[in-house]
């Protein structure tokens, strides 16, 4: 089993090292930023390929000059020093393997990405509009404490306060690794301000999180869309500008729907309404790929999964519960102000573990 897989990785590196060196790679943007990312993926895998195999060697040896009989025709300070390597060996092999086996999870190279992050208002009218602007600040405050800058890209404020649509960037090395667990509806129990009897009211928000792509991860042609401008709207349907500067971008193949009119400059919002576009093509993409992979394991964190209900705010019992995982805190106020560390961990180990599991079993 072992020698299948260092034989697969050396075969790969050698496989990328190759195309790194190859014309047509070097002239392809695309090709050769992947296959340089894969590159350094592989290089701890394919080093601890290369040391397993010298310690597997030094092993080898030592038994055979051991022999069969454990080394019975040699000097006591030979045998012993032989018995001993041979132990240091087999140990230093079972640890070797393990990183292996554990460098062979499952790396997801968008990660290190910048992220597009959208929270929709979902059921409970104003309530889920002002429940979707605690979220969204819940994320700007973890994300500044992480370092990534945060910019609103769209925001669709309704009169009576709160977001029932937000989309920013979070901006960053790592800020897509950082959020990307937190898509799914996202639920809130508690007692509205405006309530008079104290009943406590369940609603609901919708969160994405997205990978920014580069122009060279993914190509749009031009004259698959369809863009409109019109003059910018406000709440209550006021015009906000006197220029002709909110974009409307339709990709005609999927029917995907891109809407900017923050900015004031017509190209500032094309180019928002853009990146926008261009995460969600890529999201949409991994879907489709997703969904090809019939024998793929079931996450048991699913990141992607948008319609489902993967956590619980209950502002009564001051708890917060993951339902995906099981795991619940008391420490609502501090996660509402941005302390996500211990969510985000424990998801990350779940994902983890299902990794692990899934790879003990397919061995």
């Amino acid at each position: 089993m072992i020698d299948d897989v260092l034989t697969e990785i050396e075969r790969s590196y050698a496989e990328l090292t190759a195309q790194l060196a190859e014309p047509e790679v070097l002239a392809d943007r695309a090709r050769y930023a992947a296959a340089v990312r894969r590159h350094g993926e592989l290089e701890p895998l394919y080093a601890a390929a290369r040391e397993y195999r010298e310690a597997q060697a030094a092993v080898v040896e030592a038994r055979e000059l051991l022999g069969d009989d454990g080394g019975e025709g040699l000097d006591d300070e030979m045998r012993t020093f032989l018995t001993e390597e041979l132990e240091a060996g087999h140990a230093r092999l079972a640890a070797l393997e393990e990183q292996i086996r554990l460098g062979m999870l499952e790396h997801d190279p968008d990660d290190e990405k910048s992220a597009i992050l959208e929270i929709r208002g979902g059921t409970g009218g104003d309530e889920a509009a002002f429940f979707a602007a605690d979220l969204f600040r819940m994320y700007a405050r973890h994300a500044e404490s992480r370092g990534f800058q945060v910019e609103v890209l769209s925001a669709n404020e309704p009169p009576t306060g709160g977001f029932k649509e937000v989309i920013a960037e979070l901006r960053g090395a790592g800020a897509y690794g950082t959020f990307k667990y937190e898509s799914g509806v996202h639920r809130v129990q508690r007692v509205p301000a405006n309530e008079t009897a104290s009943r406590i009211h369940t609603s609901t928000a919708t969160v994405a999180v997205l990978p920014e792509v580069e122009d060279i991860e993914i190509e749009i042609d031009p004259n698959e869309l369809r863009v409109d401008i019109f003059r910018a709207r406000g709440p209550g349907g006021q015009s906000v500008n006197t220029t002709d500067s909110a974009v409307r971008i339709t990709h005609v193949p999927t029917g995907l729907v891109v809407s900017c009119q923050d900015e004031k400059s017509q190209y500032q919002n094309k180019d928002k309404a853009m990146r926008i576009l261009r995460a969600r093509l890529y999201e949409l993409r991994k879907e489709e790929q997703q969904r090809e992979l019939a024998e793929a394991r079931r996450d048991m964190v699913q990141t992607g999964s948008r319609a489902q209900k993967i956590r619980t705010y209950n502002y009564q019992q001051n708890r917060v519960t993951d339902h995906r995982i099981g795991f619940t805190t008391h420490r609502l106020t501090e996660i509402l102000n941005g302390d996500l560390d211990e969510l985000t961990e424990a998801l990350a180990a779940a994902d983890h573990e299902a990794q692990v599991g899934h790879l003990a079993g397919a061995g």
